[in-house]
């Protein structure tokens, strides 16, 4: 035990060799949490190469301008790369400056300018940039001055100089864009690749990978969807089932560095806003007439609810406070587990100022509980996608419980409490 400690020790630190050599290079102050932590969490419009700030994988931008005309190009033409030499050390690095994209129409070459705004309202976004008059930009900059703030709305700044700016709208393949077509076709094909399997070999069992997803889809449909709907679980299963595959592939998916992971889809609060009013609608529409009297008109004491509906009021409110924990709860955990991650990561490079020692030492501690919170995100992973799906199930089945039917559970568990007669 201890000889297999001290070599997994040893591997860690010749691992963390090249980070604590790297972060030396770093000056104290230099390095900006906030910055690097939502530069790996939010979206993009490219996929960032693995251990590279500067290259991005380019993906399609497709934004409609402002005289409704819509337009597609790579987004790598949004950003300039460009090698500087440093004179005080004489090493090259690659600074990466945004730069405006030229559209042609009608033998106008500069018809239409796009541009990855910065230092804008819309910081990040691409945007239309329409020239301006000199009083106009001297008014941007007379309002800048006033407000000590380069950000002027209606204006972006760029090379220095105001432009007028329009924001199109934007449908383009952005990161977390394409890691959802990914996620939808490993869901896809692991699925099918099962039915696939008992089309060709009946009811055999199926091993190693395959074996794994039925045991998780049984385990899913048996334990939580079949035991709380009953004879209703045939027709909720699918969605459900597809949420429960859907989000565990999303959530390991943005547990993987390289390409096609690395994009935090579940730590998207408009993607997990999605899936929660699916199950909000999922389950309004399926709702009984007990379970709307139970909103409108409880089984509550009648001053509670005539003639203030103060009842009725908790109870519409909580149509709306379910989904939104749904949405919250997923959203938070796995954003969490990620933040966590990249700030035990980006120790490495604060504590680079302390000396090679203490960025050593540092870099070793790090990749300890880093790899120990990957792991436990991983398990994360699959915790929430099942609290997701278990909610969901809750959710749906008080929604579509008739009340005949909590009657008899109500009879037959007064029988099984009655002592039998001797």
């Amino acid at each position: 035990m201890r000889k297999n400690l001290a070599i997994l020790f040893l591997l860690i630190s010749i691992i963390a060799l090249p980070f604590s050599a790297k972060a030396n290079e770093e000056e104290k102050g230099k390095v900006d949490v906030k910055e690097n932590i939502f530069h790996h969490l939010l979206d993009g419009y490219g996929w960032e190469v693995p251990f590279s700030h500067s290259y991005r994988i380019p993906l399609p931008v497709i934004v409609r301008a402002e005289d409704g005309s819509w337009h597609c190009f790579s987004s790598g033409r949004l950003i300039m790369h460009e090698d500087v030499v440093d004179p005080a050390t004489g090493k090259t690095h690659v600074v990466s400056e945004p730069q405006i994209v030229y559209i042609e129409k009608d033998g106008n070459p500069e018809a239409y300018q796009f541009l990855l705004a910065h230092v804008s309202k819309h910081k990040d976004k691409v945007i239309q940039i329409l020239p301006t008059s000199p009083k106009e930009e001297e008014e941007a900059e007379e309002i800048a001055a006033a407000q000590n703030d380069e950000v002027v709305d209606g204006f972006v700044k760029y090379d220095g100089k105001y432009y007028k700016e329009y924001r199109p709208f934007d449908i383009s393949i952005t990161k977390n864009v394409l890691a959802l077509f990914i996620a939808a076709i490993l869901v896809t094909w692991m699925v099918m690749g099962l039915v696939r399997f008992y089309t060709r070999n009946g009811f055999k069992a199926p091993r190693k990978g395959m074996g794994f997803l039925e045991l998780c889809i049984d385990f899913i449909y048996t334990g939580v969807i079949k035991s709380t709907l009953g004879d209703k679980a045939p027709k909720f299963a699918p969605y459900l089932l597809t949420v429960f595959f859907f989000i565990l592939v999303m959530n390991l998916l943005g547990l993987i560095v390289i390409f096609p992971g690395g994009a935090n889809l579940t730590g998207n609060i408009a993607i997990t806003l999605v899936l929660a009013v699916m199950t909000f609608v999922i389950t309004n529409i399926n709702g009984n007439k007990h379970y709307w009297k139970e909103i409108f008109w409880p089984d509550v004491p009648l001053f509670l609810k005539f003639p203030i509906p103060i009842m009725q009021i908790i109870e519409v409110f909580g149509i709306f406070t379910k989904p939104a924990a749904l949405c919250v709860r997923l959203f938070a955990n796995m954003m969490g587990g990620h933040m966590i991650v990249i700030t035990l990561t980006l120790l490495i490079f604060i504590f680079a100022a302390y000396g090679t020692a203490v960025a050593g030492a540092t870099t070793v501690v790090s990749l300890f509980f880093s790899i120990f919170m990957l792991l436990l995100d991983t398990l994360v992973s699959f915790i929430q996608a099942y609290v997701f799906t278990l909610l969901s199930t809750i959710f749906i089945s008080m929604a579509v419980h008739e009340e005949h039917e909590a009657h008899h559970e109500v009879q037959a568990a007064e029988v099984a409490a009655t002592p039998k007669a001797q």
